[in-house]
C-alpha cells in the first residue's frame, strides 16, 4: 500500500492479512469464499491477493458448495484450499465437506469468522459456539485470540502468532506427523471495525515449499513403488504424503508378504497404481473398483462380485491385501469381514479399515522372493475372461452396405440405423462416459446407482477417477467436480472433466450449476442418468418389503424437474441425448465450457 498514513486501521484486517499472507507463503493456492459480514476482512484480504495473482478466488454464495470446492480442489492436487465464511449456520454448512476430507484423507483448510468470545451464549445475533463444531474430524483447531492493531513493521507478537497458527494448520491438513492428511478448522473472532486500508506491511506473499505446495499436473502424486535388487521384494508406499513413507532400505519394510497363501489384492477408492503394481509383483489377481484409479494391467479381474461367490474361487481365498477404501459390492465387505481370511491394510489417507476385527495395518509391503502362484492366478484370470462384457456397439457391415443385391445392401443398412437409433442403458451410458475419457481428463463418479452399474460392466482402463466415497454421500458431486477441473485445467492444462451422476445426486447439488461470469470457464461435462427418482432402492431389502406407494413417497422420491431450464437457468449448455450415438457426438464434441447432458432412463 506504500508509505502514506493508513485511513482506517482494523485489527481484523491486519489478522487477516498475516494468516492469509503466510499461508500463501507456505503454498496455498486456492481460497474459495462465501461473502458474509463478519468474515469481510479476510474476504478483502483474498481479494488483494488475487488482484497479486498469489492465489485463485473463487466465489460461492453457498457454504456446502464453497466447502466441497474445496474438497475438490484438495483431491486433485493433494494440497489443501482455504475455505472462508462468516458466523453462524454458514459454519454448519461446511460440516459436510470437513466430514468427507476426514474420512477420505483430503487436505482442507476452515476459515470462519466469529463473533468475539463475550457475545457467545448470550442471543447475539448470528453467533453459536462455533469453536469445537468440528472437533471429532479435523487433524487440527483452534479458537484464536480477538487480535489487535498490529504495528507498522508486522513483526509485533500478534503477527508472529499468526503465522506459526498458520505454519502448524498448514503442516496438520497435509498429515505432517499424522495419520493422514485431512481438515483444519481455524475459529477467527473479531470486533468492529470488521475491515480497514491493509498495514503497510503486507506485500505479495513468496511461496516458500515451491512446488510442494502447489499442483501436480498430472493429479495426485503418486509413490513410485521401489524395487530391491538384492530380494527382489516390492516397497510399496502407503498412500501418503511426502518421501518418509516410503522406505529408503530393505529395514525399512515392516514385513514381506511370503510367497504361499492364496492371495488377492483389493483396490478400493483412492488406491491408484499402486494395487496393480502390488498385484503385477506378487502374481495376484486385481479386484479394483471403477474408483480405486487401479482398474487396469494384466491381472485385472472382471466381474468380481460373481467370483467372490464362487466357492471355487472366493471360496479358497486365505489372504487379502487391501489399498484404498473398498466401498461398493457386499461382496468385498463380507471378504474383509471374514475372520478366516487374513487381511492386511495398507494405511492410506483415508479411514482405517478393521472389517473383521483383525486387520493387519502397514505402512508398506513388500513381495517375498519366489515363484508365484501361476495356477492360482490362471483360474481367476481364465474366469474373468469369461465374465467380461463387451459393450461395444456391433460394427458396421462393409461388405453388405454396399452389396449388389439390394436384400443385403437394405439388410446391412437397416442394421445400421438400428445400432445408431438404440435406445441408452445404463450400462451403454456408462461405458460411452469411460471410453470417452482419457489420461489427461479427470472423470468423477457420484453416488449413485450409476456407479454401481459401472463397477459391473466397465473394463480395464488408466485414466484419473475422482469420487467421494469417503462417506459415500451424493451431496457435493458437483460442487467436488467444479473443483477438480479447477485444479486438473490450472496453467492451461488440457482435458475435460466429466461426472456422472443420477438426478437426484444433481437436484441435492444444484447450488453448484451457479458460478461467477467474473471466473474462468472450466471444461465441465454433467452426464445425469435421469431416471425420475432414487432407483438404487431397487436392489436394497426395502424393495422387498415396501408397498409400491410407500416405495415412491420416502425412497424413489419422484421429480418433475426440467433440466434443460434448470440448465439454462444457471448458463450452462444443454443437451438431451437418447441414443448412443448422438451421446458419444456430444462427450466428443470440441466444445469447452460447462455442459450439462441429461439421459432418460427407463425405471
Amino acid at each position: 500500500m506504500g508509505a502514506e498514513p493508513r485511513g482506517l486501521s482494523s485489527a481484523a484486517t491486519d489478522a487477516a492479512a498475516a494468516l492469509l499472507g503466510r499461508l500463501v507463503e507456505l503454498g496455498v493456492r486456492h481460497v474459495v469464499l462465501s461473502p458474509g459480514s463478519r468474515s469481510q476482512a479476510l474476504a478483502l484480504v483474498a481479494a488483494e491477493l488475487e488482484r497479486r495473482e498469489a492465489i485463485t478466488l473463487h466465489v460461492r454464495i453457498d457454504e456446502r458448495v464453497a466447502g466441497f470446492t474445496a474438497l475438490g480442489i484438495g483431491r486433485e492436487t493433494r494440497a489443501p484450499a482455504v475455505v472462508v465464511c462468516t458466523s453462524g449456520t454458514a459454519v454448519a454448512g461446511l460440516l459436510p465437506a470437513a466430514l468427507e476430507a476426514h474420512h477420505a484423507g483430503v487436505p482442507l483448510l476452515l476459515l470462519t469468522a466469529d463473533r468475539p468470545p463475550e457475545l457467545r451464549g448470550v442471543g447475539a445475533n448470528q453467533t453459536t459456539r462455533q469453536p469445537g463444531l468440528f472437533a471429532p474430524s479435523v487433524r487440527f483447531e483452534a479458537d484464536l485470540p480477538v487480535p489487535e492493531t498490529t504495528d507498522a513493521t508486522g513483526d509485533d507478537e500478534q503477527s508472529a502468532m499468526l503465522r506459526a497458527v498458520a505454519d502448524e494448520a498448514y503442516a496438520a491438513a497435509l498429515g505432517a506427523g499424522l495419520r493422514s492428511p485431512g481438515p483444519v478448522h481455524l475459529n477467527l473472532p473479531y470486533r468492529e471495525p470488521l475491515a480497514g486500508d491493509l498495514p503497510e506491511w503486507f506485500g505479495v506473499p513468496t511461496a516458500e515449499l515451491g512446488s510442494a505446495g502447489g499442483e501436480h499436473p498430472d493429479g495426485p502424486p503418486v509413490e513410485a513403488p521401489v524395487e530391491d535388487e538384492a530380494s527382489g521384494a516390492l516397497y510399496q508406499g502407503g498412500g501418503g504424503i511426502g518421501e518418509s513413507d516410503l522406505p529408503d532400505a530393505p529395514e525399512d519394510l515392516p514385513f514381506l508378504l511370503e510367497r504361499g497363501p492364496r492371495t488377492l489384492v483389493v483396490a478400493g477408492a483412492d488406491a491408484g497404481p499402486d494395487a496393480e503394481a502390488l498385484a503385477h509383483a506378487g502374481g495376484w489377481p486385481l479386484v479394483a473398483e471403477v474408483v480405486s484409479g487401479a482398474r487396469f494391467g494384466r491381472n485385472l479381474v472382471h466381474g468380481y462380485r460373481a467370483l467372490l461367490r464362487d466357492p471355487e474361487l472366493g471360496g479358497r481365498i486365505e489372504r487379502v491385501v487391501v489399498l484404498g477404501h473398498p466401498t461398493l459390492s457386499r461382496e468385498v465387505a463380507a471378504l474383509l469381514s471374514d475372520p478366516d481370511v487374513e487381511v492386511f491394510a495398507l494405511r492410506g489417507p483415508g479411514e482405517p479399515l478393521n472389517l473383521n476385527g483383525a486387520t493387519t495395518a502397514v505402512d508398506t509391503v513388500g513381495v517375498a522372493v519366489g515363484d508365484a502362484d501361476r495356477a492360482w492366478l490362471g483360474s481367476w484370470l481364465q474366469a474373468s475372461r469369461a465374465a467380461s462384457v463387451d459393450l461395444s456397439p456391433p460394427a458396421p457391415d462393409p461388405e453388405g452396405l454396399t452389396s449388389a443385391v439390394p436384400e443385403e445392401r437394405l439388410g446391412a443398412i437397416a442394421a445400421e440405423l438400428s445400432v445408431v437409433r438404440a435406445p441408452l442403458d445404463r450400462a451403454s451410458l456408462v461405458d460411452a462416459v469411460w471410453r470417452a475419457t482419457w489420461p489427461h481428463d479427470r472423470l468423477v463418479f457420484g453416488s449413485s446407482r450409476l456407479v454401481r452399474v459401472a463397477d459391473d460392466v466397465l473394463g480395464g482402463k488408466k485414466v484419473p477417477v475422482h469420487a467421494n466415497r469417503g462417506l459415500a454421500g451424493i451431496d457435493g458431486t458437483v460442487a467436488t467436480a467444479t473443483g477438480i477441473a479447477i485444479a486438473s485445467q490450472a496453467d492451461g492444462r488440457p482435458g475435460v472433466t466429466r461426472v456422472l451422476l443420477g438426478d437426484l445426486a444433481l437436484l441435492h447439488d444444484a447450488g453448484a450449476l451457479l458460478l461467477p461470469p467474473a471466473e474462468d470457464e472450466t471444461r465441465l461435462q454433467v452426464i445425469v442418468g435421469n431416471d425420475g427418482g432414487g432407483t438404487i432402492f431397487d436392489g436394497l431389502e426395502v424393495a422387498g418389503v415396501a408397498g409400491a406407494d410407500a416405495m415412491d413417497r420416502v425412497l424413489y422420491t419422484p421429480h418433475s424437474v426440467r433440466l434443460e431450464q434448470l440448465a439454462t437457468a444457471y448458463g450452462w449448455e444443454y443437451h438431451r441425448c437418447t441414443t448412443r450415438s448422438a451421446l458419444d457426438q456430444v462427450l466428443t464434441s470440441s466444445a469447452g465450457g460447462r455442459q450439462l447432458i441429461e439421459v432418460p432412463l427407463e425405471r
